[in-house]
């Protein structure tokens, strides 16, 4: 039990670092160290990318409810009583006769 309090001792004191063996040790922390930061770059590479997806599809939604609202007035545009009641102004009146088709007979030759 001494021994391994012992251990523990030495192992928070540092004492690893100075032995004569230390340049092992030394590679082995520098080695971690990069490993860590890699992580820690990673996680933050990870959240811009979530914060940007985030954004983009608020986006998207905002875009497609325009367009569904640009789209319905489009149709109301559209309907035969609202282009009367803006030509109104001007004379126009609908027709009370159907239009004909004129159809073009191609003779054989």
């Amino acid at each position: 039990m001494v021994n391994i309090q012992q251990n523990i001792f030495k192992f928070l004191r540092g004492e690893f670092l100075l032995d004569a063996d230390a340049f092992k040790n030394w590679r082995m922390v520098v080695f971690v160290i990069f490993l860590l930061m890699l992580m820690v770059r990673s996680g933050h590479i990870t959240d811009e990318k979530v914060m940007r997806i985030t954004k983009l599809s608020n986006q998207e939604r905002e875009l497609r409810a325009e367009y569904i609202a640009l789209r319905s007035q489009s149709m109301k545009l559209k309907l035969e009583s609202s282009v009367v009641a803006k030509v109104k102004d001007m004379g126009l009146k609908p027709s009370d006769r159907p239009a004909q088709v004129i159809r073009e007979i191609q003779s054989k030759k």
